[in-house]
């Protein structure tokens, strides 16, 4: 490992749990047991992404439920849930609640922004304000406020027989550290710092201000927004932040498994070279090969080399005995070539 490298501290991986409708409890079963694998190849956290009115996880709270029931010390996130479909004061409920039953272990991601497809769901969302919902950081700062404690109401006390609090119950203590904002540009990143919370990165950032011809290095953009993070965090350089690129090891598995992770990246390709859409979003590739080659690569990636945790995405067109394979490979191989050791 170069030596002005971190050693990965933190290796975790991220699902996005699809179903086929017909048997949606099939799909929600293979990701409880990916968790349950995870936590026995010593992985230390597991993460769930969001997808609404999809085949995919929509309500990943309950299902984070589900998997502190199974599990015993893998920690549990959110990668991440967006916020413009909730309520602030019921999800930090709903948050609460699933960090006292898992004994401290949920890391809840978050972000802002109008709900996807807005113009098409908002009488169903929202039919009574969805012209004046507010879906800026307030809508994180008020959940912020409202996980750590800060009043939600003028009135506590008795009535008759029944005792009010004037803050969200249950309260877990030691969840508002544990709040993250999953964002792809330098306002998310410096808002995020300011409000000391911890920052997820993933495989796609903004192109800010870049000229369109430029020759665009999705490792240094991601690498500004790390380093705009820590500088207005409290922590400084101890803010936590993970990083959620998508590696394919490959050291276990089939030549036809093989065949199709390397479709896969090569299909995906394309929208690497250059920014894309009105966002001007840019994506980082698919590393697919041996553990030992994406771990030089990571090695020699910019943004990498400033974190000590990973939540590495798990591609969501595979299946189950993928996840398996990948999943061995990333914690007998991949994880020990960066440096890290399993979970006891």
């Amino acid at each position: 490992m170069p030596p002005t490298a971190r050693p990965l501290r933190k290796l975790g991986f991220l699902t996005i749990g699809l179903f086929d409708e017909a048997d949606p409890r099939r799909g929600h079963e293979s990701t409880l047991e990916i968790i349950e694998l995870g936590e026995r190849l010593g992985f230390d956290s597991a993460w769930l992404r969001h997808r609404h009115l999809q085949y995919g996880i929509s309500s990943p709270v309950a299902v984070m439920a589900a998997a502190s029931q199974r599990t015993s010390r893998i920690e549990l996130g959110t990668a991440v849930i967006p916020l413009g479909w909730e309520n602030p004061l019921r999800l930090a409920e709903d948050l609460a609640t699933v960090d006292i039953l898992s004994g401290g272990r949920i890391n809840p991601g978050v972000s802002v922004g109008p709900p996807m497809h807005y113009d098409q769901v908002k009488q169903a969302l929202y039919p009574d304000t969805a012209d004046v919902e507010d879906f800026s950081y307030e809508r994180v700062r008020r959940l912020l406020d409202l996980v750590r404690g800060k009043s939600a109401t003028d009135f506590s006390g008795v009535e008759g027989f029944e005792v009010f609090s004037d803050r969200v119950q249950p309260h877990s203590p030691g969840l508002g550290r544990r709040l993250w904002y999953g964002g792809g540009s330098l306002s998310s990143a410096r808002w995020a710092g300011e409000h000391g919370m911890n920052f997820l990165t993933s495989s796609v950032v903004k192109a800010e201000g870049a000229d369109g011809d430029a020759d665009f290095d999705f490792a240094q953009i991601q690498l500004s927004h790390i380093r705009a993070f820590r500088d207005r965090h409290p922590d400084g350089e101890a803010a936590r932040v993970s990083q959620g690129l998508v590696v394919i090891p490959t050291d276990s598995a089939s030549p036809e498994q093989r065949a199709k992770y390397e479709e896969f990246a090569a299909k995906r390709a394309p929208r690497t070279t250059s920014p894309q859409g009105p966002a001007r979003l840019l994506f980082a590739p698919d590393i697919v090969g041996t553990s030992e080659e994406i771990a030089e690569r990571l090695h020699a990636h910019a943004a990498f080399r400033e974190v000590d945790e990973v939540a590495f995405a798990l591609p969501f067109t595979f299946g189950h005995e993928d996840y398996v394979q990948i999943l061995t490979d990333m914690a007998t191989k991949l994880g020990p070539a960066l440096g890290w050791q399993p979970a006891a």
